[in-house]
């Protein structure tokens, strides 16, 4: 049967493909150390009890209509201050466009910027612009960020790709490494940014910057969030920011996220949106326009929480390093934000105990998982060369207690190689 060229050329998503794996694994009663999903088990990781409470009350208050298209106007306004108090930048509240999570938000910026052919930037490994790059018709322009940079763009990656191109796509805590922007390094970008955009005339596109600050506020130790407007604010008219709920009050199923950035372009967002219907369930944004005033439940949620996720990452951290002290093919870049944790287990070309040479880096994914239960999510998966070494490992529904043994059990497979 002949299809759309667009749904006979989407790519396979390699994390669904495992996932399939795992799941048929745990149903015949596996073990399984699943650190793929870049979610949260409630069980371990609720919402903010204030927040709950919030959703049900607005339920039984009935708000069950539609919302406004552009998110309704007491969200907007909390978001407006919460931008204000939290990050230092001012928005109205036409500058601020809210719908079910970052997803359609990122869709609809690039159907409003991006026409067939545009060049589109993204360094690898990154989350789904190579998906989004595709559903335009646009032009993938990939840069491959490496360890040494810890896996974020720099100038010198962005730079030989900049002319005539329509949107640079940058995330920061980066998904999937859980690694920063230093402030040289985004200023350095904002300034060729603005120097790009001077040069353009006013018959042309400028360049813009989709800006997804998903975890920013999970940051860990020294590390700080740094962003485009505070650093340049001449950045202002060519930057768009994505952010939600979903990740910093790990309410990744309430569905509320929003975009802010110059108002044409939210204007534009907002058309394309009320066409696919992409709303933030109503109740859902009732109870988050409450709970954005709510500084002080939030700073102790956050506490709490970014204590429980950084003890994770540097428990899981820590085991590698000593794994790697004892002489194993693996590594690890020390925590700085997210729920992610970027490791390095390089086993290709290394026989198993019944002499099966792991050929490519596929093998040992399949070999971690089937050996040690270990399920993790290779670089390639997200747009990183097939032969990277380099995984993705995410603790939202890591238990502390399993995780001496998820690293005994790692390191008991990978004694089994030679």
């Amino acid at each position: 049967m002949k299809l759309s060229h667009l749904s006979e050329t989407l790519i396979g998503s390699e994390i669904v493909k495992l996932g399939g794996e795992i799941r048929e694994k745990i149903s015949q009663g596996e073990k399984i150390y699943n650190f793929t999903v870049g979610d949260f088990d409630p069980s371990i990781f609720p919402i903010p009890q204030a927040l709950e409470d919030e959703i049900v009350t607005a339920y039984r208050k009935h708000f069950t209509n539609y919302p406004l298209g552009e998110g309704n106007t007491d969200l907007r306004e909390a978001i407006a201050a919460f931008l204000k108090q939290r990050e230092n930048l001012e928005y109205s509240i036409a500058e601020i466009l809210v719908a079910s999570g970052g997803r359609p938000l990122i869709y609809s910026l690039f159907r409003a910027i991006c026409d067939a052919g545009d060049k589109v930037i993204y360094a690898v490994p990154s989350w789904n612009n190579n998906h989004y790059t595709h559903f335009v018709g646009a032009q993938h322009v990939v840069v491959e960020a490496t360890a040494e940079n810890n896996f974020m763009p720099t100038v010198e990656h962005i730079r030989p790709h900049l002319k005539g191109a329509t949107l640079l796509a940058l995330c920061s805590p980066q998904n999937p490494t859980g690694t920063t922007f230093t402030k040289e390094d985004l200023e350095a970008i904002c300034d060729m940014v603005i120097e790009e955009n001077a040069s353009r005339s006013e018959q042309e596109k400028k360049l813009y910057v989709m800006y997804d600050q998903m975890y920013w506020q999970l940051t860990f130790g020294e590390i700080r969030h740094y962003d485009p407007v505070n650093l340049r604010p001449a950045m202002r008219p060519y930057t768009v920011y994505i952010d939600a709920i979903s990740k910093v009050f790990a309410a990744t199923g309430v569905r509320v996220g929003w975009a802010f950035g110059p108002k044409i372009i939210m204007d534009k967002m907002k058309a394309i949106l009320s066409h696919v219907g992409a709303w933030a369930p109503m109740a859902e944004q009732k109870a988050v326009a409450k709970y954005l005033y709510m500084h002080d439940d939030i700073d102790a949620y956050l506490h709490q929480f970014k204590g429980a996720v950084e003890a994770r990452l540097r428990g899981i951290y820590d085991g590698l390093q000593q794994l790697k002290k004892e002489g194993f093919s693996v590594d690890a870049i020390t925590p700085q934000a997210a729920i992610y944790l970027t490791i390095k287990i390089d086993l290709a070309g290394k026989k198993t105990e019944a002499g099966a040479v792991l050929k490519d880096q596929a093998d040992v994914t399949a070999y971690l998982l089937n050996e040690a239960k270990l399920a993790i999510v290779p670089f390639y998966a997200f747009g990183a060369d097939r032969s990277s070494p380099w995984y993705r490992l995410s603790v939202g529904t890591c238990k502390v207690e399993e995780i001496p043994a998820m690293i005994d059990q790692l390191r008991v497979a990978l004694k089994k190689l030679v």
